[in-house]
């Protein structure tokens, strides 16, 4: 067999992820908090990029609708409106700020005087934009720590400066539930005292507000609070030793250990439950974020439903062509021209890509809508069954598009807001033959059931089975118990002590 060296041609396809494809994709599955912080980082790289913010006290901008609207592209005619706003409505806002500072002073204007109104206009931050900046957070004090409020406790209630040392040790072994994880042993041996000087110091320090600081478990921490109302007699002591029983609900237990009758351990219980487990997360300085619709829906006039993006979620980010036509008349060479050129087609990829990322969003959410309009007509016991394949095949998208769409975007309804995946729920059949059941609605029926059963007839699992066959829904004996453990509903047997318990304490 001759080798030799030849030439041949073949044809084949393949699929190439550019960059901007990959960035378009990104922005799909990005939250508005997550993108705001893209678009900065955007706007750090790229000097022809910068965010267009809404003019006060101007008519809202129009919102992305069905067909979806954008600003104008030409940013000669954005950048003279916004010159012509700032020059006149900016002059006469700042005017009638200076006349409304004494609404009911007459006379303010003259006794303030030309010089001083200049010294006001001229003023950083009292523009008309000046209130559209104010955030009330800036101005709020700081949030005060477990460890801030533990040591203004110590400096007052130790004198020996030997115990404060100790009680700073035992402060920074607390959790942020206000239990101490530390061990009282390994503080002696690093602060190099007797085990007894920390044991005392820590009894002090269980006296700290709130009750039930420092305590080195769940059945202390309760102790240590019912012991600050005066409230922890021999039979409470005794209820707080056997929590696990409770958590069994096996009251019957729970009446022969502590001595009592069912009267007098139903408010026993109601003590316990008036007492906080994690008295620590009081100064717990985690923020949470607020959650921004993307999408909203009402009701329109017609009778349909209209579905619009919120223009709080939407990034709005304009391209300067004014100042790189500038600067690219005054490049001095080939490499900067091809900056600016790069720059700018990035620029124009990305204002590009969130249209496109506002359209799909408003795309699906609408498909959503259609699909469960039942839901926002009656509540979720008309929730259909829906996946994301019948959305995708409906707008003509992927399945992955659908789902990059759908994650961590939330929709704003007339009964409240909810995950966009929330409407995708799994389905469960119909026991004679009909439309099936989406899982939620099948959940809140189980809720109710069981909110519903009386003392004497407390629904098992089969009997709830059997409830749900009655009103066409086929569904496993497994599968409402998964559902009932999954809403942190206990079981007939735990149900039904309580029940008998709270029952007698009635009687």
């Amino acid at each position: 067999m001759a080798l030799a060296a030849k030439l041949q041609l073949r044809q084949s396809q393949s699929l190439v992820m550019t960059p901007q494809l990959m960035q378009s994709i990104r922005l799909l599955q990005l939250t508005h908090v997550e993108l705001d912080r893209f678009i900065d980082e955007e706007i750090e790289r790229n000097p022809l990029l910068e965010r267009a913010d809404p003019q006060p006290d101007a008519p809202g901008e129009p919102v992305l609708q069905e067909e979806g609207s954008r600003k104008p592209s030409n940013a000669d005619e954005w950048f003279e409106a916004e010159t012509a706003w700032s020059a006149e409505a900016i002059s006469e806002k700042l005017d009638s700020s200076l006349e409304n500072l004494f609404p009911d002073d007459p006379g303010v204007n003259e006794r303030v005087g030309p010089d001083l109104s200049q010294q006001w206009k001229s003023a950083p931050g009292n523009g008309s934009g000046a209130s559209e900046g104010f955030d009330m957070e800036d101005m709020a004090a700081a949030a005060v720590t477990l460890r801030d409020h533990v040591g203004e406790q110590i400096a007052f209630s130790f004198v020996d400066a030997g115990d404060r040392l100790i009680a700073a040790e035992l402060a920074d072994g607390l959790d942020e539930a206000g239990y101490l994880s530390a061990d009282t042993g390994e503080i002696a041996d690093r602060l190099g005292t007797d085990l007894a000087s920390v044991e005392r110091v820590l009894a002090s320090c269980r006296g700290f507000e709130p009750a039930g600081l420092f305590a080195s478990s769940l059945a202390e921490c309760l102790s240590l609070q019912l012991a600050a109302r005066n409230r922890l007699d021999p039979a409470m002591k005794v209820l707080v030793a056997n929590l696990e029983l409770l958590a069994k609900r096996d009251f019957q237990a729970l009446k022969r250990l502590c001595g009592v009758d069912e009267e007098d351990l139903v408010d026993m219980l109601a003590e316990i439950r008036a007492l906080d487990p994690r008295p620590g997360l009081v100064f717990s300085s985690g923020a949470s974020d607020a959650i921004v619709a993307d999408v909203e829906v009402r009701p329109a006039a017609d009778g349909s439903w209209a579905v619009e993006l919120n223009a709080d979620a939407l990034p709005r980010v304009l391209v300067d062509q004014v100042y790189f036509a500038r600067v690219l008349g005054q490049a001095r060479n080939q490499g900067e021209k091809d900056f600016l050129s790069e720059c700018l087609q990035n620029a124009n990829w990305l204002t590009r890509s969130l249209d496109q990322r506002a359209k799909t969003i408003l795309k699906v959410a609408s498909e959503i809508v259609r699909q469960q309009d039942a839901f926002l007509v009656h509540g979720v016991r008309h929730l259909r069954p829906l996946n994301l394949k019948t959305v995708a095949d409906a707008i003509g998208m992927h399945e992955s598009t659908v789902s990059r769409v759908t994650a961590n975007k939330y929709m704003l309804t007339p009964r409240g807001v909810f995950e966009l995946r929330y409407f995708f729920t799994a389905s469960i059949a119909a026991a004679d033959g009909g439309a099936a059941h989406s899982s939620e609605a099948v959940r809140d029926r189980i809720r109710q059931l069981i909110e519903e059963e009386k003392v004497e007839d407390v629904l098992s699992d089969d009997t709830i089975v059997d409830l749900l066959k009655g009103d066409g829904v086929d569904v496993a004996r497994r599968t409402v118990a998964k559902y009932r453990e999954a809403m942190n509903i206990p079981s007939s047997v735990q149900r039904r002590r309580e029940k008998r318990a709270l029952s007698g304490a009635g009687r």
